[in-house]
């Protein structure tokens, strides 16, 4: 064979294999792509009781809530970072879930607590030693559960799948704060039996927002699985009594969020 001819070859497969690498490359490009993540709900997803408000004062936003740390912790994970202290569902649905798209592939949410009056549950069976009034509210927020959040949460999550129709979405429940003890100054004003009641409302709380996930083919995270010996009066509590800030009482501490949310989320998400 000539020369030329060969040269002509040799130069035509030279000039070919920049394009063979970039074809053989482009898995790779796409697989480096950051997992979208999206965090919705209310002041146990913002990170009140963490003292640290660094992301966004009027939301309380802390970048010590669960899921900055799982999303700095978790290889590749971006995040977008919607909670908001005071939420109730409607403002998931009306606002929150704008922050999800066809390429999200993570949400939590942390919601149902304030639809069914978890203030003023508060302050009636911890700022006050009326056990009555605090009986009587409880029985309110009972009532509350069955009777209108099973929609708002059905409701809720229809919105976060149609905004995110191939996101896995994990539903994080509420911890109980007592445990049954009350013996410390944390848990200043509220008797065994209060203890026993707010307990019960978390139990409540939990079971159908475990239901309801389940219904919409989420997934649940339940608490219970890290919190449970880290009471408000345990030597290590993962949850706030009666601490001095009123955005702070009843929420989980610094360290409720990293070992006791954070790890849950952390393991869901794989």
């Amino acid at each position: 064979m000539p020369v030329r001819p060969r040269l002509r070859s040799l130069a035509a497969a030279v000039a070919a294999l920049p394009l063979a690498l970039a074809a053989t490359a482009l898995p790779s490009a796409a697989a480096a792509e950051p997992d979208q993540y999206v965090a919705l709900g209310d002041s146990y997803a913002a990170g009140n009781g963490t003292g640290w408000p660094d992301l966004s004062l009027s939301c309380y936003r802390s970048s010590l809530a669960y899921a900055p740390l799982v999303a700095k912790a978790r290889p590749n994970t971006s995040l977008t970072f919607r909670a908001c202290s005071g939420a109730e569902t409607g403002d998931v649905t009306g606002g929150q879930t704008a922050a999800l798209s066809s390429s999200t592939d993570f949400v939590t949410v942390s919601i149902g607590g304030n639809d069914v009056g978890f203030v003023d549950l508060i302050l009636s069976c911890v700022n006050s030693w009326d056990e009555k009034l605090c009986r009587s509210t409880v029985a309110k927020v009972e009532a509350r559960i069955d009777a209108e959040l099973p929609a708002k949460l059905d409701a809720t999550y229809a919105d976060i799948r149609t905004h995110a129709p191939g996101a896995k979405v994990m539903v994080v429940g509420y911890p109980k704060p007592f445990g049954g003890a009350v013996s410390c100054s944390q848990a200043s004003g509220v008797n065994t039996r209060e203890a026993g009641l707010l307990d019960g409302v978390s139990a409540h709380l939990d079971r159908v927002l475990a239901a309801r996930a389940k219904a919409a083919g989420f997934t649940y995270l339940d608490p219970a699985a890290t919190f449970t010996g880290h009471e408000v009066c345990s030597a290590t509590p993962f949850v706030w009594g009666k601490k001095t800030g009123l955005l702070d009482i009843y929420h989980p501490t610094r360290a409720g969020y990293r070992d006791g949310f954070a790890p849950l989320v952390r393991a869901a998400m794989g």
